[in-house]
């Protein structure tokens, strides 16, 4: 066998391992395009007490950030940062951060406000309060 051969076939594995991890970085961290989670219409995914004003709080089961960005307004949004899928921190002062890449989102709006993702918005849900719970409509 000649060094060309060696040389190219390692290339070759090189190139394929390359694209494997890109694969496998994808599947961790989404592909910037967040969805809906389904089966939630109707479900209570948090209580009002647990979302402060100006913050929030992070419902991991449903990977949902319920805000309240001015008293008893409540939003939801999903959780994954639109740019790369990282789940984006509760919010403070009105806004969540992603700690992945720093982009930052407004609490009111869901709208990108800094960061790689500028531009993006998270994906809203519908909400409202029934009792002390805050349920998606």
């Amino acid at each position: 066998m000649d060094g060309g051969s060696v040389i190219e076939r390692r290339r070759a594995l090189k190139a394929a391992g390359a694209a494997a991890c890109g694969v496998a970085a994808l599947a961790a961290c989404g592909d910037g395009t967040p969805q809906q989670v389904s089966g939630i219409k109707g479900k209570e995914i948090a209580k009002t007490a647990d979302v402060p004003v100006g913050g929030g709080t992070v419902v991991k089961q449903y990977k949902i950030v319920v805000t309240q960005p001015s008293e008893g307004v409540f939003k939801a949004y999903s959780a994954s940062c639109p740019h790369r899928g990282c789940a984006v921190s509760t919010p403070k002062d009105n806004v969540m951060t992603c700690p992945c890449h720093g982009s930052e989102f407004d609490a009111a709006t869901g709208q990108a406000t800094k960061g790689p993702a500028s531009g993006s918005k998270l994906v809203a849900y519908e909400v409202k309060v029934q009792g002390d719970g805050i349920v998606v409509v």
